[in-house]
C-alpha cells in the first residue's frame, strides 16, 4: 500500500512545497509514469511531479497501480489557492463536483455528479497544520481553514488538497512551502513519528462530519472541526446544493417537489464519505442559518428519507 503526493511544476504553490519535502532525507528516484511524470520514493510514500495543471491529470491512482502493481490507499495534492480577497491562507479540502449534471462541463476538472472519497486525515491534519503554521509565525497573517468540496481531478481513492493562497507573492513564500512540506512529512510519519490521522472504525470516536451548507470556507463546519478535532468527510457549500425555489405555497412543500441537483449532490457526498470512512458513523452537520426555511425543511426531509442522521455540534466530540 502506497500513498501518492502529487505536485505540478507549473504551480509555484505546488512545486515549492514538493521541493522542500524532497530536501528531507530518505528520498530515492522512482519510475517515470507515462514517460513524463517523475516519481520519488520514501518508505510507503510516492511523490509524483507532472507538468500540467493540477486538475488535468485524471486517475493518477489507477494509472500508478496499473504501471507499478502497487496499491494506492490515498492521494494528497499540493496546489495554489486563489481568492478575491487576496488574503494569505493555508487550506485543506476534499474534491468533487457532485452538483453538476450529465452534460455539464466542469470548470476545474472532475466529472459531473462525482465526488472522491475524502481523505480521513483532513480533520487531524487541520489541527496539525494550525500548530505548525503557528510555530513558523504564519498566524495571524495566514488564515488556516477548510474549503468546501470543489474541482477535480478524478480519483477513486481517499483524496485531499492542501493549498497555499492567495496570490503569486504567497504561492512563492518559502515559509509557507516549508509549513506544507512539514505537514506532509510529519503527517505521514516520514520523520519517524507516528502518522497522523490514520482512520480506524474501532477508534473511541468514529463519528464523521458531513458538512452541508454555508459559504466556500464553510466556517460553521470548520469551527466544529477545529474545536473538537473530529473526522471530516465531504463539505458541501450552498453552491453545491442547487435548489429551484418552488415559489409561494399555502401548503407544505415536499422535498421531491423541489427541482435541482441538490439531492444527488447530498447522496453522492454521503456515499463518498462512507467509502472514505468504512465502518464510520456519518452525521450530516447543517449550517442551518445559511438556508431559507423551505430549503432547510427540504434538506432535513430528504436526509430522513435517505436514513442519513443529522448531528449537532456536540455530537462530534
Amino acid at each position: 500500500m502506497v500513498k501518492l503526493v502529487v505536485a505540478t511544476t507549473v504551480d509555484p504553490a505546488s512545486i515549492c512545497p514538493a521541493k522542500e519535502l524532497l530536501a528531507k532525507p530518505g528520498w530515492q528516484p522512482g519510475p517515470t509514469l507515462d514517460q513524463s511524470i517523475r516519481s520519488f520514493s520514501n518508505g510507503d510514500v510516492r511523490l509524483l511531479e507532472h507538468n500540467k495543471g493540477i486538475v488535468e491529470e485524471d486517475d493518477l491512482d489507477q494509472r500508478w497501480e496499473n504501471a507499478t502493481g502497487q496499491t494506492v490507499d490515498e492521494v494528497i495534492f499540493l496546489s495554489k489557492h486563489t481568492a478575491v480577497s487576496n488574503r494569505p491562507a493555508l487550506t485543506i479540502h476534499p474534491i468533487g463536483v457532485p452538483h453538476l449534471k450529465e452534460g455539464d462541463v466542469p470548470p476545474q476538472g472532475g466529472k459531473p455528479g462525482w465526488a472522491a472519497p475524502p481523505n480521513p486525515r483532513m480533520g487531524p491534519w487541520m489541527i496539525l497544520l494550525n500548530k505548525i503554521a503557528e510555530s513558523h509565525n504564519l498566524i495571524p497573517e495566514f488564515e488556516i481553514t477548510f474549503e468546501a468540496t470543489h474541482h477535480g481531478p478524478v480519483t477513486t481513492k481517499p483524496t485531499m488538497f492542501i493549498e497555499i493562497g492567495s496570490t503569486e507573492e504567497y504561492w512563492r513564500r518559502l515559509d509557507a512551502a516549508q509549513v506544507v512540506a512539514l505537514l506532509v512529512w510529519e503527517g505521514l510519519g516520514l520523520g519517524g513519528g507516528p502518522p497522523v490521522g490514520n482512520w480506524s472504525s474501532t477508534s473511541a470516536n468514529n463519528k464523521v462530519l458531513l458538512g452541508i451548507g454555508g459559504g466556500h470556507y464553510v466556517p460553521r463546519h470548520t469551527d466544529v472541526i477545529k474545536k473538537d478535532g473530529c473526522w471530516v468527510g465531504q463539505l458541501l457549500s450552498g453552491y453545491s446544493l442547487p435548489m429551484e425555489d418552488p415559489g409561494p405555497s399555502k401548503g407544505k412543500v415536499n422535498a421531491q417537489d423541489i427541482a435541482g441537483t441538490w439531492k444527488h449532490s447530498i447522496r453522492a457526498a454521503y456515499d463518498a464519505t462512507k467509502a472514505g470512512f468504512p465502518g464510520g458513523e456519518i452525521l450530516a452537520h447543517l449550517d442551518q442559518k445559511s438556508f431559507k426555511s423551505w430549503q432547510k425543511n427540504a434538506i432535513i426531509e430528504f436526509l430522513g428519507a435517505q436514513n442519513i442522521k443529522i448531528g449537532k455540534p456536540g455530537d462530534f466530540r
